[in-house]
């Protein structure tokens, strides 16, 4: 879900009690590469060129999206929590279709992450403890890879980078790395590994956040090169730098500050965008280059906003996914709830 010249990516007011069933019920060699601007092809640093895409994308009634991904061009894919379908839409027009159709009881979709260089599509599985990659055009299945037993695992995010995809594990202190060949080729389901988070990386049995199931690691994202990962904790609501090879993690001092509820996220040069879905609201923090420090800047709100659960980016606007946990439990079918894509400005 990003403009940027690597191949990625993706790239989750609404009670307590209904997160709590969200889980319960089921760079350089020295450091990060600096930011540059987004060249011509990139779809546009000019947010004027985009004034007049439309603000609120409205999705298949009962669609139950979680993540959001943009693809080529102004193509997006929203994932649906529930079903496992994946949704293709238009960001200029607003239209869309099913492409990859409903598997519920099978399949889920939660992260979504787009690889330009191949054109596919991963999808973290959520309980199914499985992640999926799908042909971007087309919505057929190229590979499933079983991480972990469905049911003792919570698959929520993924990212992809020039050497590897990464999923969050919310359950345990685990992230699932795919090593990608040359354009992205994927890897036999038997190279798969995990990647244990050491550190300074917490792992919590029980929420601090009152009435919620333990939902740790959660949104992820990488720095253009590929070398750190970035991480939130949804009930501690801190960050983490993680090293993409040896999984240490490096908490990200916030000087106090924290981001609970924190569910997708955006890395932007040092400019980091983190969903708070309970908050209705986007945090945004500035990370100094080694990452490793920030400060809680300000926070995007809209009155669009619906629990918001991830987000992407297409020039200087952000998508967020209406995934609206308040009045549809990712686990009971909401058929004849709305839903929708919210466009702000980053800026």
């Amino acid at each position: 879900m990003r403009t940027h010249w690597r191949a990625p990516i993706s790239r989750c007011a609404v009670s307590v009690v209904a997160l709590a069933a969200y889980l319960v019920v089921g760079c350089d060699a020295n450091g990060p590469a600096e930011p540059r601007a987004p060249a011509i092809d990139e779809i546009g640093a000019d947010a004027s060129r985009h004034s007049s895409y439309p603000t609120v994308i409205p999705l298949p009634r009962g669609f139950q999206p979680e993540g959001i991904a943009v693809g080529d061009g102004h193509t997006f894919y929203v994932g649906a929590f529930l079903s496992g379908a994946v949704y293709r839409g238009d960001l200029q027009t607003g239209e869309g279709v099913v492409l990859v159709p409903p598997a519920p009881g099978v399949r889920m979709s939660i992260g979504l992450s787009f690889d330009r260089r191949s054109n596919l599509l991963f999808a973290a599985g959520g309980l199914m403890g499985a992640g999926y990659v799908y042909d971007a055009e087309t919505g057929a299945t190229v590979q499933t890879y079983p991480f972990a037993t469905p049911g003792a695992s919570f698959v929520n995010d993924v990212v992809v980078t020039r050497r590897a995809a990464y999923f969050t594990e919310s359950l345990n202190p685990v992230l699932y790395r795919l090593p990608l060949g040359p354009g992205g080729e994927l890897p036999d389901p038997a190279q798969v590994d995990q990647l244990p988070l050491s550190g300074d990386f917490q792992n919590v049995s029980e929420c601090p956040l009152p009435f919620l199931a333990p939902i740790n690691a959660n949104g992820i994202d990488a720095t253009p090169n590929g070398e750190y990962l970035v991480l939130v904790n949804l009930c501690l609501g801190t960050l983490y730098r993680v090293d993409a090879e040896t999984g240490v993690a490096k908490l990200i001092d916030l000087g106090g500050a924290a981001v609970p509820f924190g569910d997708g996220m955006l890395l932007d040069g040092y400019d980091l965008y983190v969903v708070q879905n309970v908050l209705n609201q986007i945090a945004v923090v500035q990370l100094n280059r080694q990452l490793d420090a920030g400060m809680l800047t300000r926070v995007i709100t809209d009155p669009n906003f619906r629990v918001p659960a991830t987000i992407a980016e297409f020039g200087n606007a952000l998508y967020a996914v209406n995934a609206r946990f308040d009045v549809a439990p990712p686990f009971d079918p909401a058929p004849d709830v709305e839903f929708e894509v919210v466009r702000v400005l980053k800026k």
